[in-house]
């Protein structure tokens, strides 16, 4: 395997950030918003039913692990992965690893990493990061939404990787064993576009894709009424922090799946994706304005001309630009 000096890049999102860095460590050139879009990263759902934190669940993604599995699936890359029944047995497993000079990357908890400031560290237990080697009996950590590399001690790396909660990371780590040398990109990114579009259009369920978009500005309407205005600014915060924060790039990844489509447009040589790339980036755009005007409202400052019906009517904006977008994206010939 590589055992050449591992590069950091920083990224907007932490999983399609580890694979793009661990590829490229392997020889295969991958951008982050190139593996965000072939591992068909894009998605919406929002699943009352689900509390996190006592609050109901909203993600702008697909599900942790899928962009990696995707992609790699898409890619031919062949990648070793484990969970553990203890933390001696995962971090043993670690060191043997990385003593090897190959690059892990790690499942953790972001409440239990250090170098993150206090503001950020919450119970979030699906973050990625790469472990690349030991130096004084201190890991060299390779975090991609962190502008340089960092180290973490022993302990704190066994609390990530082992945090309790859901879901539970069992001091996941994986590591490519295979990497092809030369990857053609046509086929996996029309299969990354056309599973999107399926999951954005077509499952039969309300709570998912554009239907899911509707379904939350319908429930964002009657929160103060229905569950109080003390849990009604609880539930409206989470959903701008999985959109602004966890959906790092902003706008909730629209923008990432943007800079997606410009780059596959240009390898590809499809203006017709490049078109469709701007018309993301306004759909981002509108993303943007309701969470503004929701943290306001979360912070009582326009409790006078911005109310919860207006934040409704904002998402159904977003979602009737999104099914607009999504069945033009579907509709491109290949």
């Amino acid at each position: 395997m590589n055992n050449t000096i591992f590069h950091h890049k920083q990224t907007a999102h932490c999983e399609s950030g580890v694979i793009s860095n661990l590829l490229g460590h392997h020889g295969l050139k991958i951008s982050e918003p190139m593996a965000f879009g072939i591992g068909a990263g894009l998605f919406f759902a929002h699943l009352p039913f689900i509390k996190v934190n006592g609050v109901p669940g909203t993600t702008y993604r697909i599900w942790p692990g899928a962009i990696s599995q995707r992609v790699c699936k898409r890619l031919g890359v062949k990648m070793e992965a484990a969970k553990f029944s203890t933390p001696a047995k995962g971090m043993a497993a670690l060191d043997d690893v990385i003593e090897a000079g190959i690059p892990v990357g790690l499942l953790s908890s972001v409440y239990y990493l250090p170098y993150f400031p206090a503001s950020y560290r919450f119970h979030f237990n699906a973050h990625n990061l790469v472990v690349y080697g030991k130096k004084e009996g201190q890991y060299l950590v390779s975090d991609p939404v962190m502008d340089t590399v960092t180290e973490i001690d022993p302990d704190s790396l066994v609390q990530a990787r082992f945090a309790k909660g859901f879901p539970a990371p069992k001091g996941k780590m994986y590591y490519p064993v295979h990497v092809p040398a030369n990857a053609s990109f046509r086929q996996p990114i029309k299969e990354g576009i056309q599973q999107t579009c399926h999951y954005m259009l077509k499952v039969p369920l309300p709570m998912f894709g554009v239907s899911g978009i509707r379904f939350l500005a319908n429930r964002v309407k009657s929160y103060p009424e229905k569950v109080g205005d003390r849990k009604a600014t609880l539930y409206l915060g989470n959903v701008i922090r999985m959109q602004e924060e966890i959906g790092t790039g902003g706008a909730g990844f629209r923008f990432l799946y943007a800079a997606f489509l410009q780059e596959a447009a240009e390898m590809l040589q499809k203006d017709e994706l490049g078109k469709l790339a701007g018309e993301l980036t306004k759909t981002g755009d509108l993303w943007r304005n309701f969470a503004f005007a929701a943290g306001r409202v979360c912070k009582s400052r326009a409790a006078d001309t911005v109310s919860y019906k207006d934040l409704s009517e904002m998402l159904l904006q977003c979602a009737a630009s999104e099914d607009a977008f999504f069945r033009k994206l579907a509709q491109v010939k290949w």
